[in-house]
């Protein structure tokens, strides 16, 4: 059911791209706890000659550090008093790939185990891969698209740096939603990452502009959960990459100005082990009771699962009534001012989760939703009417409100502790308990507007 293609490097096409030359670096790496792409590069013949046979590792501090990669306390897998020892990298030769944007290079992304073999409960692709094994059990596979959105500017990263991030030039200077002139004044750029990924084994859908000044969004065809997982993190560094290389930034943060933020909606589906349609029934043209099972598990859990679809400060910014981003915890038909909004007919039938934002990490967000899911199918929960009309004003119950709500509420989830394990749970607590701390203790922007001379 994969998606996968021949535009993916093989070992085999590897061995022969490094022996003439044409690649000579292979990138190792795997998805952090923020999303982001750690690892190690690695001369191709080196590679092949050893990596491929014995592995390679990385320090245990990578599961353990805050954004600016300072070491952290509160973490039970690594600290100063545990020495802060190796994690070895698992291969996963499906995801070999070659990154044209980049001098002869390729890359391949990996799970983490421990120097026992165990495996390293708290890797983001570990916890999907466990909300996978449990659908299966159940008979399931489960497919998924991303749809990520990003801010453009003239700007360069260093250039937005010396700036504070203030008053940058983004590349478009008006709503550009669904504006072809607006995408043509960028196209050089979404060309480039869209053949760029295109080679890199992902089947590119196309890209559209978006409401806030210089936003756009580029879609890819919906396809495994984890295969979507790997692919969201590679796009998401590789787009970085592409638009540095043209003296150009872009970011992905969840709100970046008091305008429209960045989302990332989520679609989602359940299919049988064979392929079957199991969220629709053909006979009657309507949902299946398993499809309404699956959602309202998905909105039963919503409020204690929402640190996965949001997990930073800043995401919660993004949550603003009639702005396209749900601040109800409800679900409608194609009705996209709810958290939940239901598309698609028979072998389409999908759900679309609209919370998380664009800077959501893909493993954890699609985890929490398999999760919710597979809860909701097991207690074949009852799903409520669809909301019709405007969310915004319907009075129903809300997302939560801040990173502090959120992290309390997955703390105590008895849904959480049973779908991923105390140590996850934990471990995802103690990350967002960092991010409060250091907010907590900066001085912004805004405090020295409104305090500095009028205070």
């Amino acid at each position: 059911m994969s998606q996968r293609n021949d535009r993916y490097l093989t070992l085999e096409g590897l061995t022969g791209a490094v022996a003439s030359g044409r690649i000579d670096t292979v990138i190792v790496a795997f998805t952090d706890m923020q999303g982001r792409l750690q690892g190690k590069r690695l001369h191709g013949q080196y590679f092949l000659d050893f990596v491929v046979a014995h592995g390679t590792e990385g320090c245990n501090y990578l599961l353990g550090v805050d954004i600016d990669m300072n070491t952290v306390g509160g973490y039970a897998i690594t600290s100063w008093d545990r020495g802060y020892g190796d994690m070895e990298f698992v291969l996963d030769f499906d995801t070999l790939r070659e990154l044209t944007h980049l001098p002869a290079t390729a890359m391949v992304q990996c799970d983490l185990i421990w120097p026992d073999h165990k495996p390293v409960l708290q890797s983001p692709r570990a916890i999907l891969k466990s909300q996978m094994a449990r659908a299966s059990a159940l008979g399931f596979t489960a497919f998924a698209g991303t749809e990520l959105e990003f801010i453009l500017f003239e700007d360069t990263y260093e250039e937005a740096l010396e700036a504070n991030y203030q008053h940058l030039t983004p590349a478009n200077q008006y709503n550009v939603d669904y504006s072809i002139l607006g995408g043509t004044r960028v196209e050089p750029l979404l060309r480039e990452i869209r053949n760029t990924m295109y080679a890199a084994g992902m089947n590119v859908e196309g890209s559209k502009g978006e409401c806030n000044f210089g936003q756009h969004e580029i879609g890819f065809l919906y396809d495994d959960v984890l295969v979507t997982a790997d692919n969201h993190a590679v796009y998401k560094t590789a787009a970085k990459e592409i638009a540095s290389a043209y003296g150009q930034s872009l970011t992905f943060m969840a709100k970046y100005n008091e305008r429209e933020g960045n989302s990332c909606h989520i679609h989602l589906s359940l299919r049988g082990q064979d392929g079957s349609i199991v969220f629709w029934d053909e006979a009657s043209g309507t949902r299946t009771p398993l499809y309404d099972h699956f959602v309202a598990g998905v909105l039963a859990t919503m409020p204690e699962l929402t640190l996965l679809y949001a997990p930073n400060i800043n995401s919660y910014k993004r949550f603003a009534d009639g702005s396209f981003a749900p601040t109800t915890i409800a679900w409608g038909e194609d009705n996209r001012t709810c958290a939940v909004r239901l598309v698609g007919r028979g072998a389409g039938a999908r759900m679309e989760n609209r919370v998380p934002g664009g800077d959501v990490n893909p493993y954890l967000a699609l985890a929490a939703m398999m999760a919710g899911g597979l809860y909701g199918i097991e207690a074949e929960l009852e799903l409520e009417p669809a909301l019709e009309g405007n969310a915004y004003t319907s009075g129903r119950p809300k997302v939560p409100g801040s990173l502090r709500d959120a992290c309390d509420a997955f703390v105590s989830s008895a849904v959480a502790r049973s779908a991923f394990g105390d140590e996850v749970v934990d471990h995802y607590t103690n990350l967002a308990d960092v991010e409060i701390a250091a907010f907590g203790s900066a001085v912004t922007d805004w405090e020295l507007r409104r305090s500095f001379e009028r205070m």
